[in-house]
């Protein structure tokens, strides 16, 4: 068996379509592009993150706001886009300096503006199986999934990782789509037991190769969320690719899986907020 691999560029494409349709009606009754207000501290990889965000987002006929000084009050820059008319979405980046409260920041931030489900409210939400905003990452997951067909209705998919930006709230969309789902963590004991019950593996641990073949149930689809830096240079998963790839049914890449469809989500949910925003007013 050779698993499939399932990329995330004919995913964020699809999205990528929606998104243009809708920036240009949006654009058309309101009078300008939706609008991000991006908010980040001196991180070196959020600050790459935000580029590519920028980049991406005026391609596809979006536009990113940024604070017009570099200021150590971040809570205010946040509160000022959430309460800035022209600003549809908010999106704070960490790690922030040290000394400066990344949760008390995200508090900040209008929940109806909060198109990465930072804010507790859109996380509390998605517990309660409501509509919310929830973070890109997880939910760009979903959307390949769905991409490919892969059916979750009563399936048993086990999520690696409890992170409140991508492991829980991925637990969460897999229960709304009515999976039965396990959730480990680095406390779990006798992990590849747990590991190999799953129709539907989902890692976001953050641990270089940490998953092998002897944690796959037979033709599994296995997701990917790991994006580890090494010293040469290249970007590894959470998967140990090439040996679980003659075990499991379906298989994301590192890089080319989840990765190119998290920017395309967060496009989609800033055009969701300022639709909303638009209808409101």
């Amino acid at each position: 068996m050779t698993a499939r691999l399932l990329e995330g560029r004919p995913v964020a494409d699809a999205i990528w379509r929606d998104v243009e349709q809708r920036a240009v009606a949006f654009s058309s009754t309101a009078g300008r592009p939706p609008m991000l207000g991006l908010v980040a501290g001196p991180d070196e990889s959020a600050a790459a993150y935000a580029r590519q965000v920028e980049r991406q987002f005026g391609r596809h006929g979006l536009r990113v706001a940024r604070p017009s000084a570099a200021t150590l009050d971040f809570a205010g820059e946040v509160r000022a886009f959430s309460r800035d008319p022209t600003i549809d979405g908010v999106l704070l980046l960490t790690p922030l300096p040290e000394g400066v409260d990344p949760e008390a920041v995200a508090l900040a931030i209008d929940p109806s503006k909060d198109v990465d489900g930072q804010h507790p409210h859109n996380l509390g939400r998605l517990a309660q199986r409501r509509s919310a905003f929830a973070p890109a990452t997880a939910l760009g997951g979903i959307r390949l999934l769905q991409h490919y067909a892969v059916a979750l209705r009563g399936a048993h998919a086990v999520v690696v990782g409890r992170s409140p930006v991508v492991g829980m709230p991925m637990a969460l969309l897999l229960i709304d789509a009515d999976a039965t789902v396990s959730v480990c963590h680095s406390r779990t004991q006798h992990l590849a037991e747990v590991t190999r019950q799953a129709d539907v593996l989902c890692v976001a641990i953050g641990r270089p190769h940490l998953i092998g073949p002897e944690h796959i149930k037979p033709g599994a689809v296995v997701v990917d969320f790991g994006t580890n830096p090494m010293p040469d240079g290249a970007v590894v998963g959470d998967v140990q690719a090439d040996a679980v790839r003659a075990v499991a049914g379906a298989l994301t890449p590192v890089p080319g899986g989840t990765g190119p469809i998290t920017v395309a989500v967060l496009a989609q949910q800033t055009l969701s907020a300022a639709e909303l925003h638009l209808h409101e007013r």
